[in-house]
């Protein structure tokens, strides 16, 4: 399936190149890192602006630097350095007894940011606002179908409960960064053609 539609990213640096790709991928990890310090501590998954960052990484990226951006931002984060929510590193919870109740979503950013490159490169989902919500949507599906289980089978949590704890504080947020960004991706293609 041939992708038609320029990203962001394609579109303010069309000349191809190893190095405009390592920085664009670099670039998209440090600004996800950048907001994930934006934490709000809940428990047991704080609430961030990652998640923002992860979306708009994808919109901007395209596809296959997104997936890369987030996997370097994932391990990075894996390797000890403090990129994670609240400047926390590591896979391990703050006991040390066991996984990161947040787990599952950070190994779905590398999906859901995809995902959403996907989107646009696909349909110029980013175009317009709709468009924009929809695959920011889509993305937010995929965080929460792995984040979810992943956080319930490490909790223990079930129905009712895991939806407390892992979906429920965060869909006001999740909302709000929707439409942020279902008016910035729109706003930044009219600047371009201009």
């Amino acid at each position: 399936m041939t992708l038609t539609h320029p990203t962001l990213a394609r579109q303010l640096a069309p000349t191809p190149s190893l190095l405009r790709d390592v920085l664009l991928v670099v670039g998209g990890a440090a600004f996800v890192a950048l907001l994930a310090q934006a934490e709000v501590p809940l428990k047991p998954v704080p609430l961030t602006l990652q998640t923002l960052g992860v979306l708009l990484v994808g919109a901007a990226l395209g596809w296959k630097r997104a997936l890369a951006a987030l996997a370097v931002y994932v391990a990075a984060g894996a390797a000890g350095l403090p990129v994670l929510a609240g400047g926390s590193a590591g896979l391990m919870n703050a006991a040390g007894t066991g996984l990161r109740a947040s787990i599952g979503y950070l190994f779905s950013y590398p999906l859901a940011a995809a995902l959403v490159g996907f989107l646009v490169e696909r349909y110029a989902l980013d175009r317009k606002f709709l468009g924009t919500c929809l695959a920011m949507l889509a993305g937010s599906v995929v965080i929460y179908a792995v984040g979810l289980p992943v956080l319930g089978a490490l909790t223990g949590l079930k129905g009712g409960a895991l939806l407390t704890a892992g979906l429920t504080p965060f869909i006001i947020g999740d909302t709000i960064k929707l439409l942020l960004a279902a008016l910035l991706l729109p706003t930044a293609w009219t600047f371009i053609r201009k």
